[in-house]
């Protein structure tokens, strides 16, 4: 070969090896930036476009599959005044749907205008910020400031209607020492009425009958 062609063929190698440079740089920040960008869409959606709510966040891990968040808390006000908190060890949203987000050691509570507080705790739950309902597939364990506390299983709490629903087993306690145990429950947390499907209700005494 020629020395001219040999100079022709070392440009053309030069000139890819530029294309490639130039893609790889362009790579090295896009990956980055769509990271930042999901993100932040992630963050607009538990935001939920309402300057009433606040969300705090320790570390931040982005791939280019799921966003993982360590310690993220949401804090939020319903139409009525009361106040709602979730908090867990870790949340993770896929890219592809940041509304979803999945929580592990998961905690809510909710503060009504009333002064009766409800607390939920769960090893895992899912977070629909688009819907404002927490979903928890296994158990939960709920209780509120009245002295009721109780196990469910498959659960569901509607921040927005303030309603709790489980479609599972069920025990309750209560505070005068009565217990249910049920398939299926749902409670309405503005009125504070229990509904129980499939119950077994134990009483501490039978009513109307005499203490010894």
């Amino acid at each position: 070969m020629s020395s001219h062609g040999d100079a022709t063929a070392r440009q053309q190698v030069y000139r890819g090896l530029q294309r490639r440079n130039r893609i790889v740089g362009v790579l090295r920040l896009a990956v980055p930036t769509l990271g930042v960008l999901t993100l932040v869409a992630l963050v607009g959606q538990i935001y939920l476009a309402n300057l009433a709510n606040r969300f705090r966040v320790g570390n931040i891990a982005v791939t280019p599959d799921t966003i993982t968040v360590d310690t993220p808390e949401y804090i939020g006000m319903l139409e009525d005044g009361s106040a709602y908190h979730v908090w867990a060890t870790e949340a993770k949203a896929a890219t592809a749907n940041t509304d979803l987000i999945d929580l592990t050691d998961a905690s809510m509570t909710l503060d009504r205008i009333t002064g009766v507080r409800m607390l939920v705790n769960a090893s895992t739950a899912r977070l629909d910020t688009a819907t404002q309902i927490v979903t928890v597939d296994g158990v939960a364990y709920v209780e509120d400031s009245t002295g009721t506390s109780g196990v469910l299983e498959q659960s569901t709490f509607d921040w927005h209607r303030q309603f709790l629903n489980a479609t599972g087993p069920v025990h309750i306690d209560y505070m005068d020492g009565t217990t249910i145990e049920a398939f299926g429950m749902t409670y309405d947390a503005q009125k504070l009425v229990w509904t129980f499907s499939n119950a077994k209700v134990t009483l501490p005494a039978t009513p109307g009958a005499k203490t010894p």
